[in-house]
């Protein structure tokens, strides 16, 4: 994979507060750290990656919402951040976005088409999902090589990855057929509560995925990094969250594609 540029991974999971955007920022930096050119593009209209990567969304004149519209280039909408990574940023114009795109034909395709220019200038584009199953998630799992799942270790999230799931499905029948599910990610995990411990065995068997390791440990380190406009890597550099997403950096890039 080392060889070939643009390996486009969509962070996806329809319910909120899974950890979808610290994920996507922290995994950025975590690939960034290894040397790797590193694009991420904010999807959701509440702009937390925006916000949380030191931007703020009140003051972007162009974003995604452009981008997607044809009004603007992605290339001439990026923003380098401190992390070492660049931003497609968001903002609340993007809310918008989904009635829009229903007009438009071919709406699928539009992020696809949109980061085509960009593939080969990014060993890795994430694209941090809204919590909804709606046009702006469907457009990025068209324009993705895989899916990532965040997935909190309690009940109310495992229930929601077979939803997930099927409409992954329907996107790979409909518009993206080389569409592949990474694995879940466990997030915002606490070891010592056999609940979590519980949801964390069953996920690989109940949904026949990937569990990836290890699985991101809860910690107010990452309430804390949004505040300073940086990642955990940059805040908490040598912390149990920090070394987490290392690893599940390096593991991803190892792993066959």
């Amino acid at each position: 994979m080392s060889a070939r540029k643009g390996w486009v991974v969509a962070v996806a999971n329809q319910k909120g507060g899974v950890a979808k955007t610290t994920t996507v920022g922290s995994l950025g930096a975590a690939f960034a750290e290894r040397g790797l050119d590193v694009l991420l593009v904010d999807l959701d209209p509440q702009a937390c990656l925006t916000f949380s990567l030191g931007v703020d969304p009140e003051a972007v004149e162009q974003s995604i919402h452009q981008v997607l519209l044809g009004e603007s280039k992605a290339a001439d909408v990026l923003i380098e951040c401190e992390d070492g990574v660049d931003l497609l940023p968001s903002t609340i114009e993007l809310a918008a976005a989904e009635q829009l795109l229903l007009l438009r034909t071919g709406r699928e395709q539009l992020l696809k088409v949109a980061l085509a220019p960009l593939l080969r200038s990014y060993d890795v584009i994430l694209l941090d999902c809204p919590p909804s199953l709606g046009v702006l998630t469907t457009v990025a799992l068209t324009a993705a090589n895989g899916v990532l799942i965040p997935l909190q270790c309690e009940t109310l999230s495992h229930r929601g990855v077979g939803q997930l799931l099927d409409t992954i499905h329907d996107v790979k029948r409909m518009t993206n057929r080389r569409l592949k599910v990474i694995g879940v990610l466990p997030t915002l995990y606490d070891s010592r509560t056999s609940h979590g411990r519980l949801v964390l065995e069953r996920i690989g068997g109940d949904y026949g995925v990937a569990v990836l390791e290890p699985p991101i440990p809860k910690s107010v380190r990452f309430a804390e990094a949004p505040a300073a406009g940086r990642t955990i890597l940059a805040t908490a550099r040598n912390s149990k969250g920090a070394a987490a997403y290392r690893e599940v950096a390096n593991s991803l890039w190892q792993a066959p594609r």
